[in-house]
């Protein structure tokens, strides 16, 4: 297919979530899951890899399905893939975002949770959570017996393993079991897979049950949470689109993203419990103290003015209207801000909807346009903090849909070393060593965000040629703000969108690794206030001056008294201690 060609059908296409198929005739090359259908179709008009133009090449048409929610399309797309084992689908970024679970082409089959699954394996998934599909497969292999070890431990072990030991596995690399009820052991996981929970939950709920007879109370207790997990398996992923209150009729939920001036509010609607459909309205933001509570107070009224009610209304904040109250309390519509729970996800869902089609979208649209990359619903950040080439530490901050995700940040202690391009080049290396790898239970970014100039964003680009992690990078050098890409350099105007995006991942990469190193450099500062006469106040002061423990050390009298509070006798006394 030329460009032209993807470009034209990707123009017919609705910007709503859903999954998309590459066909070549009937053969089904590629599937994927957008939040865009339009927009992501569109991309495949410039592929960024030597395998995404070839698939591009081959394919003829392009077929789409559309889907309420993003998790409904993630669900499609694992159906889908599962039913027409797409050829293009094995190492595609996209397959890398969410854990499967592989049992391998071997005569006694391995299950493991990978990202990258091999070649003849039978495939489930992908999974939204991983900590429940460990706990899954934890489980089968306990009440089958499955092998969890590589083929080359397999073939070369002349005894058991400790998997054996503790009834992690049957042991058929010795012979334990043999190649038919091995298979049989295997069935049974796969029909748990296909949606049969009772090959899992029933020996669990016997082995509870009998836990609890032989008085193995905390076994019986760990086995108990192991079966819930396990029972709720199979609607893993499907929460997020059933309402909170499925005995109502119909839900509404709303949320509110603020851009300047204006705001969205995005409203979600459900009828007996399965979300039916999903809308945005622009609104002017008043200027007042509390904007969100007056733009629901507006919003509400003024919107259901012509229209049905729902029987229940969940918002993320008060309006702290009696009025609005009242009326709803007339009408009998149940009114709440849930705190917790699911209602909350419902609600944080609606915020994400908005903040996606607020402002913050269009910096992301800004940012894509200006880079000529695929629009960067992820963002990393990475800064390296130290002191005189102490106590160095690395930052990897994540924003979705420009707003930070703070359950994604991870940081990491480096070697001391006063080369900051050093540092970053093994920062950069860490994380992509982990991602290919499968290590790392986050999403592939979108774009790696570096802070610091040319020299900076050079070391990143060594650390991603030696793993060969194809992800696009650029720095953002703070004196002069200006964007540095492997290509060229950018100068945006002050009040351009992008740079708006782009500064505050920078910031706050920078405040994570700085905090970081703080506490790194704090923990070692018991040895300074241990000196008579140096509290924990003075004690930060000479840290900030010196560094580390190590300069202070080496500090002369004189140097330690240009710190305020520290005299004759004081400093006298950290030279002696020290």
């Amino acid at each position: 297919m030329e460009t032209a060609g993807v470009r034209r059908i990707a123009d017919d296409l609705p910007r709503e979530p859903g999954v998309y198929h590459f066909l070549d005739g009937e053969a089904v090359l590629y599937i994927g899951k957008a939040v865009n259908l339009r927009d992501r179709v569109r991309s495949y008009a410039d592929p960024r890899s030597d395998r995404v133009r070839r698939m591009v090449a081959r394919a003829e048409d392009v077929d789409v399905a559309v889907t309420d929610t993003e998790t409904q399309a993630l669900l499609l797309e694992a159906n889908l893939i599962k039913r027409h084992q797409p050829t293009y689908n094995v190492r595609l970024k996209d397959d890398k975002s969410y854990p499967l679970v592989q049992l391998t082409d071997h005569p006694f089959p391995r299950i493991e949770i990978t990202r990258d699954p091999t070649k003849g394996a039978t495939v489930y998934g992908p999974f939204t959570n991983k900590g429940e599909v460990e706990t899954v497969v934890k489980a089968l292999r306990e009440t089958y017996g499955l092998r969890g070890c590589s083929e080359y431990k397999f073939r070369n072990r002349s005894r058991a393993c400790i998997d054996a030991d503790i009834g992690l596995c049957s042991a058929p690399c010795v012979d334990e079991i043999d190649e038919a009820s091995y298979r049989d052991a295997v069935a049974g996981a796969k029909r748990f897979f296909e949606g049969e929970t009772g090959a899992l939950t029933d020996p669990l709920r016997r082995a509870m049950e009998g836990a609890a007879a032989d008085q193995e109370f905390e076994r019986a207790a760990n086995l108990r949470d192991r079966l819930e997990t396990v029972e709720a398996f199979h609607g893993t992923g499907g929460e997020a689109v059933r309402m909170a209150d499925e005995a109502s009729a119909s839900i509404d939920v709303l949320g509110v993203a603020i851009e300047g001036d204006t705001a969205t509010v995005a409203r979600l609607h459900s009828d007996g419990g399965k979300l039916v459909d999903r809308t945005r309205h622009a609104v002017v933001a008043p200027e007042t103290e509390d904007r969100v509570a007056a733009i629901l107070a507006a919003f509400v009224p003024q919107y259901y003015a012509e229209r049905t009610l729902p029987d229940t209304l969940l918002l993320p904040e008060d309006p702290h209207d009696d009025d609005l109250e009242a009326w709803l309390s007339t009408e009998g519509v149940s009114m709440r801000v849930p705190g917790a729970g699911r209602e909350a996800r419902l609600v944080d869902l609606a915020l994400k909807n908005a903040h996606r089609y607020s402002g913050e979208a269009d910096e992301l649209s800004a940012l894509a346009d200006a880079l000529g990359i695929d629009r960067p619903t992820r963002i990393e950040g990475f800064d390296v903090s130290h002191a005189q080439g102490k106590a160095v530490v690395g930052s990897d901050v994540t924003f979705v849909d420009g707003a930070p995700e703070k359950a994604d940040y991870r940081r990491k202690k480096l070697a001391d070393g006063n080369d900051d391009y050093a540092r970053m080049a093994a920062l950069v290396g860490w994380r992509a060593e982990r991602a290919i790898d499968g290590r790392d239970d986050r999403p592939d970014p979108d774009l790696l965000l570096i802070d610091g100039g040319e020299g900076q964003l050079n070391a990143a680009l060594d650390a991603l040629a030696e793993t060969d992690w194809d992800v696009p990078v650029v720095s953002l050098a703070k004196r002069e703000e200006l964007v540095v890409t492997p290509e060229r350099t950018y100068d945006w105007p002050d009040d351009a969108p992008q740079l708006h995006l782009l500064q505050r991942v920078r910031d706050e990469a920078h405040r994570f690794a700085v905090q970081y190193h703080q506490t790194l450099r704090d923990d070692v500062s018991t040895v300074l206030e241990d000196v008579d006469g140096l509290g924990p106040s003075l004690t930060r002061r000479l840290l900030r001056r010196f560094g580390s423990v190590e300069n202070v050390r080496e500090a002369s009298a004189t140097e330690l008294q240009s710190v305020p509070g520290i005299g004759v006798e004081t400093a006298e006394t950290i030279r002696s201690r020290l």
